[in-house]
């Protein structure tokens, strides 16, 4: 009993000194109010693939019950149209559903086409963005220029994608804080993790913000834990795995040499 307590004490400990914010990413919606409780969550994201996966069926009907279901935290709701017009229509709609809310611009829209003007115009307007889908650092550097010093923004840099395609995405991280500097109430968002180390990376690293699928932030019982005591507890997981499908191979006469 004395060692479990340390290793919780010592999880509890590590969490407690991160200096990032943990947002919870999905849209299941039974997941997310049950992680509302989790005073560790500190904001919500979701985009229109995780609504299409979770089987959402009316965007606004959702995006409305999600803002009245949390009503004192940062929840980031994704416009979907292609065009400007279209995105700016959309954009200020949802930025009227909640004063908490923080509407998701896409980086480009699907021609490549920089959404630079629309976020100046907004950001100037004041409405809160999370500008999203940013890979590199040059387009780190021009959502900068067009934000407004003045409104509070997220920027979301896609580090997990970064690091899918073999790129150590911690000095992009790095470089953006540098960029943002000129923008104080800009925050770093670090998107797309892989796994629970992302979260102290994106710590150590000085990222704001870093949102996790709640498949990860259900791994964070396992921080600090024994590692001798979670080898055991593989192997045997394997040899009762194997008992319970009654696995067999016939050795014969054979020993060991």
């Amino acid at each position: 009993m004395m060692h479990l307590r340390i290793i919780q004490e010592k999880t509890l400990s590590k969490i407690e000194n991160l200096r990032i914010k943990l947002f919870s990413d999905g849209a299941d919606f039974k997941s997310i109010i049950a992680l509302y409780a989790n005073p560790w969550i500190k904001g919500f994201t979701t985009n229109p693939t995780l609504m299409r996966k979770a089987g959402i069926l009316d965007y606004e009907t959702f995006g409305r019950e999600l803002l009245r279901a949390i009503p004192d935290r940062p929840v980031s709701l994704e416009v979907f149209a292609d065009d400007i017009e279209g995105m700016e229509a959309q954009a200020l709609a949802i930025a009227g559903w909640g004063s908490n809310v923080n509407v998701k611009i896409p980086v480009t829209n699907q021609a490549g086409d920089f959404m630079g003007p629309l976020i100046e115009r907004l950001s100037s307007a004041g409405v809160i963005l999370n500008v999203t889908a940013i890979l590199t650092l040059d387009q780190v550097e021009r959502v900068a220029q067009a934000l407004h010093p003045a409104t509070p923004a997220i920027v979301s840099v896609f580090a997990g994608r970064i690091a899918d395609t073999g790129v150590d995405p911690i000095p992009l991280m790095r470089r953006s804080l540098e960029v943002l500097r000129s923008r104080p109430r800009a925050e770093l968002l670090w998107a797309s993790p892989r796994e629970l180390l992302n979260i102290f990376q994106a710590n150590d690293t000085g990222c704001h913000i870093i949102t996790v699928p709640p498949e990860i932030l259900q791994k964070l019982s396992l921080v600090g834990k024994d590692l001798s005591a979670y080898s055991l507890e593989t192997v045997s997981m394997f040899h009762r795995d194997a008992c319970a499908a009654a696995y067999r191979i016939e050795t014969g006469a054979l020993a060991m040499a």
